[in-house]
């Protein structure tokens, strides 16, 4: 058997098997076949290949359903006799096609969007308007006044100056005697850092979104004419209740993204109903909703530990159960947003091999050794995965055509994009029979990755693929050459 090679992070350990699959990071529906192949709810990915190319998406609608499921039924459980369930918002940000808004509302969960695209979608898909949530730090004219004519569930508020835009644009639609109302919830930063990467942490107060929990500066407060012991998140409060055409439904936070520990969801949900309370009182109003994020971990490589949802709603009901009988409150009906969390581990990319080289790289420790680091490029790259690129996001891969004795060799998985930091998997133990012309896939793909991706070096953007009950079927058709002419005005020209 094969040493560890010095070369390999700390956390990667050599597997004793590299044809066994880490269950937490697949599909529940993956398996290898009797033919040593993987094969997802019955369907071998060799066909998957022949059917479809590659790169490829590849999800379980199963899955998915059931992991849309294990949400909302586990929260239900733990919120019941609080505040009578929790509305489960999937946070289509991570990934969305109108198929999946249809599973998603078939399954009983709410959709939350942030553009107009996403609302398109959602409307394409026709989701109910009152189900829906739009979110973003800076939504345009446009998108608020196409949420106001739907007739939204909710509008996600994120600074003083969007709510004076949204009160603004309500009021202009009932002087012109149209029914308009904006249902807002103001998102807070409660000043939790979430132990994530920098990128993807949203609640500390240094980043673009939400409204300070913290008092405004004598600087700050001189600018804006206001009492220095306000903060930005008391102050729209105070405004949102005042402001004609503004229904405010309560509060919201979101403390980040890929997010393990529990500590962080419970300060951030003690320190926003302290704020509830303190601002039903100030105000003599009852704010009957309160949102508490997502931002729940997946299982991208083997020492990820992901909670399951049963565990993370009876943890989060303890804390905001405890919380409500100290302030001596009524829990408001509380919402969340899991997106990751749902839909990433139900989708891996299948890749073919291209080219293979292997590169000596000097010890760590000692400059005069030097140990194999072996390249192998596949035919896709930071065009269907950006997040190793943006968040030096770590992924894991697997031979995914057939079996291998092989001994394990360090690998990069790398893309064929004009980019030397055009990395998918940064660090994996792989075959080292692995060869131009075999499959591999990449696990847990499923969110921020068909969304991300780009045409950069006008590689067409891979398509996504749907298995249920022993079929594959596009939900979303492949990119092809002809579509990426299609805008090019001087190629219609010709």
């Amino acid at each position: 058997m094969a040493a560890a090679s010095p070369l390999a992070p700390s956390w990667l350990d050599l597997p004793g098997d590299l044809n066994t699959l880490h269950a937490p990071s697949w599909a529940h529906d993956v398996v290898r076949d009797a033919d040593g192949g993987l094969a997802v709810g019955g369907v071998p990915v060799s066909a998957l290949k022949e059917q479809f190319g590659t790169p490829l998406f590849v999800l379980s609608e199963d899955d998915f359903r059931a992991r849309a499921r294990a949400f909302r039924d586990a929260f239900d459980a733990a919120f019941q006799d609080l505040c009578g369930g929790v509305d489960v918002y999937y946070a289509g940000k991570a990934f969305l096609s109108v198929e999946v808004a249809r599973w998603v509302q078939e399954e009983g969960l709410r959709l939350d969007t942030c553009s107009g695209g996403e609302l398109a979608v959602a409307q394409r898909a026709s989701f109910p308007a009152e189900l829906l949530g739009l979110h973003g730090n800076n939504k345009s004219a446009a998108e608020i006044g196409r949420a106001l004519d739907l007739g939204l569930g909710r509008i996600v508020v994120d600074s003083i100056d969007e709510l004076e835009r949204v009160a603004r644009i309500a009021q202009e639609r009932r002087a012109e005697g149209r029914d308009a109302v904006a249902k807002v919830m103001l998102r807070l930063t409660p000043g939790v850092h979430a132990h994530t990467h920098e990128f993807i942490a949203t609640a500390h107060e240094d980043q673009k979104f939400g409204l300070s929990m913290a008092p405004f500066t004598a600087e700050d407060a001189a600018e804006r004419g206001v009492d220095p012991q306000l903060s930005a998140a008391e102050q729209a409060v105070d405004a949102a209740v005042a402001l004609d055409g503004i229904e405010l439904l309560g509060l919201h936070c979101h403390i980040g993204s890929q997010i393990f520990e529990a500590d962080g969801f419970a300060v951030a949900a003690r320190k926003l109903l302290a704020f509830h309370d303190a601002m039903q009182r100030k105000h003599g109003v009852v704010l009957p909703e309160m949102d508490l994020g997502g931002g729940h971990g997946i299982a991208y490589t083997p020492v990820d530990t992901p909670r399951p949802p049963a565990e993370i709603a009876l943890a989060l009901a303890a804390v905001v159960r405890e919380c409500c009988s100290e302030l001596g409150i009524e829990c408001p009906r509380i919402s969340i947003e899991p997106g990751r969390a749902i839909v990433g581990s139900t989708t891996f990319t299948l890749y073919e091999v291209g080219t293979r080289k292997t590169v000596q790289v000097e010890d760590p420790e000692d400059a005069s050794r030097t140990f194999p680091r072996r390249y192998i490029s596949v035919d896709g790259g930071m065009s269907d995965n950006a997040r190793p690129v943006l968040y030096d996001a770590d992924y894991s891969a697997a031979l995914a055509n057939r079996t291998s004795g092989a001994p394990a060799q360090l690998s990069r998985v790398v893309g064929k994009h004009c980019e030397s930091g055009d990395i998918v998997v940064k660090d994996v133990y792989l075959p080292s029979d692995v060869r131009a012309g075999d499959l591999l896939a990449v696990p847990g793909t499923g969110a921020y990755c068909w969304a991300l991706a780009s045409n950069y070096n006008y590689l067409a953007r891979p398509g996504v693929v749907a298995i249920s009950g022993g079929t594959a079927r596009w939900i979303i058709r492949g990119e092809t050459e002809e579509d990426l002419l299609s805008r090019d005005m001087g190629a219609r020209q010709l």
